[in-house]
């Protein structure tokens, strides 16, 4: 059997092709057998007043397609468009490998796994929007 193995907390929650799915009192896991399942934990979404850096808007344009609130040819290019923009300021290897990562994924359409290194660029982002700011 493959597929996506979920590891649940008691009480949390995750997307799956658009219905919230909560877990019981106990940790558990699911296996996921469908192939391309948009799935979101809701631990990890990016709320709409948070997206306010350019990563926080690249991932939150997949995460509106895992969670069906997007069309994935609509968001294919936007993400392309944002990846391509990022990859102008994050220079250093590891982001580069990041954001190669993310353009693979994206034009292979796994919306899941672009947003799983897309979102590896957060702490670094917000570590150099912290050294920006003005002490």
């Amino acid at each position: 059997m493959s597929g996506l193995v979920l590891k649940l907390g008691p009480k949390e929650r995750v997307l799956i092709n658009g219905a919230v799915i909560e877990n019981g009192e106990r940790r558990s896991r699911l296996s996921v057998v469908t192939p391309n399942a948009n799935i979101l934990r809701l631990r990890d979404a990016i709320h709409p007043e948070d997206v306010n850096t350019p990563v926080r808007r690249v991932c939150y344009i997949a995460q509106l397609v895992l969670s069906g609130d997007a069309n994935p040819e609509d968001a294919y290019f936007q993400i392309l468009r944002g990846i391509e923009q990022l990859s102008q300021v994050l220079t250093d290897h590891d982001s580069r490998a990041l954001l190669c990562d993310a353009t693979d994924a994206i034009q292979d359409k796994q919306f899941y796994q672009a947003l799983k290194s897309l979102r590896s660029l957060l702490p670094r982002e917000d570590r150099l929007l912290s050294a920006a700011r003005p002490q």
